[in-house]
């Protein structure tokens, strides 16, 4: 067989052992191994085992990965989701679908602390459909917007995916952090703005909460401000160049540490639950990354990723018309694929391609994080979705599917506007 025919046997392989349930890491790392044996020889795969794991993880940049899901845990012991909610709800909730606003608003925060869509939809989910369902929301405004507001978690820096993206094709995270700031509050904007027009004029949908005064409104924001401190602290520093953003991490975890003793809530399970959870998912992601880089090395003898830039570019297509078909390659696979894997299945074969085409890579990167999310929520798998289903194992997924319908339209009309007006993304990096 030829590489190239090698090449697309071995990714027709990668996607049945997906489908099998094989870990992704364990996955992409044999068919890299494997593939790069066959057309290489055994002897070099061997020498790449031996070789891969030290250079990739003896990297400084990684070390921003733990530290970013340290910060995350320790926030979640603290209970910051809980007050985020509380506060989102004095403020939102006496309006037509405040609570479900209040939803969206909670989960764009939590997600500057988290960075995990699914850790956000599971979170905020846990604390806010209880609230709705006291006060008679419908479920599917309700589940939807959980699902839909969860799905922030990877664009709103910071992010570990934009992490992961920017260590893959070489670029600044921190100026990929800035640039997921602006779709980032857009996206919680569009989600409110849909909320409101479903209850403006379907009010039953999303019944008004009780009325508070400006009393217990400032009261509640002033439990917020750990999570306002820690934004500032760590996207703050990396814009104004006071630390990189490894440093940044590392002192966004401490200082999530100290809020979460400062407030009592953490105890020394609730500690040691941290830091299990955190090496558990650090060490799930470094798995992946390794098993990328030996398919990564796989792909590059195959020379897929040229052929298939020399081969789009022949056919003379407008530029954004195979953008938006790259972006619809992505919207697929998140259905049915972690994001992670999918940036680093797919990235390192379109990212010659957008260069070639001249798009900006900050800018790429961004729209692929938004259409990652897109999948999320998209029938018929939307992994967001089911861990709603989880959280809530009451509301049928038909119903939960339903709700996010209107939040995939905004998910849409919002692409399309990052795509229209790119300093929208590029401003703030700009700037740095």
């Amino acid at each position: 067989m030829t590489p190239t025919i090698t090449g697309l046997v071995g990714i027709g392989i990668l996607l049945i052992i997906l489908f099998s349930r094989m870990p992704i890491g364990f996955g992409m790392g044999l068919v890299g191994f494997l593939g790069f044996a066959y057309l290489v020889g055994f002897g070099p795969a061997l020498g790449l085992l031996k070789t891969v794991p030290y250079s990739t993880f003896s990297s400084h940049s990684l070390s921003v990965i733990p530290l970013f899901i340290l910060m995350g845990s320790f926030a979640f012991s603290a209970g910051l989701s809980r007050d985020l909610y509380q506060a989102a709800y004095k403020w939102l909730g006496h309006l037509r679908g405040g609570l479900a606003m209040a939803t969206v608003g909670a989960c764009a925060c939590f997600a500057a602390i988290s960075g995990s869509s699914m850790a956000t939809a599971a979170t905020m989910g846990t604390v806010a459909l209880p609230e709705m369902k006291k006060y008679k929301y419908d479920p599917a405004l309700a589940t939807g917007a959980v699902a839909a507001g969860g799905s922030m978690g990877i664009l709103i820096p910071p992010s570990v995916i934009l992490i992961i993206y920017g260590i893959i094709t070489e670029q600044s995270i921190g100026k990929l952090f800035l640039a997921g700031f602006i779709p980032g509050v857009m996206e919680a904007v569009f989600y409110m703005v849909v909320i409101a027009l479903m209850t403006r004029f379907k009010p039953q949908l999303g019944p008004r909460g009780p009325q508070t005064d400006i009393f217990e409104k400032l009261k509640a924001l002033t439990r917020t401000w750990e999570v306002l401190t820690l934004f500032i602290i760590v996207i703050g520093g990396i814009y104004v160049g006071i630390f990189t953003p490894t440093e940044a991490a590392g002192i966004g975890a401490f200082g999530a540490f100290i809020f979460a003793v400062g407030k009592k809530r953490l105890t020394w399970t609730a500690f040691k639950g941290s830091l299990s959870s955190s090496i558990k998912t650090s060490v799930m992601v470094f798995v992946i990354i390794l098993g990328a880089m030996l398919l990564g090395y796989f792909l590059t003898v195959t020379r897929i990723p040229f052929d298939l830039a020399g081969y789009v570019s022949d056919l003379q297509l407008n530029r954004y018309v195979i953008l938006i078909l790259i972006l619809l390659t992505f919207m697929v696979l998140g259905c049915v694929i972690e994001t992670m894997a999918i940036i680093l299945l797919t990235v390192p074969i379109f990212f010659p391609l957008i260069v070639q085409l001249g798009f900006d890579p900050i800018w790429f990167g961004i729209l692929v994080v938004r259409a990652t999310e897109i999948g999320l929520i998209t029938p018929p798998v939307g992994l967001n979705v089911f861990v709603i289903k989880g959280v809530a194992p009451d509301v049928p997924i038909g119903t939960i599917f339903r709700g996010i319908i209107p939040f995939l339209i905004a998910d849409i009309c919002h692409v399309a506007v990052l795509i229209a007006f790119p300093q929208l993304v590029l401003f703030l990096p700009g700037m740095m």
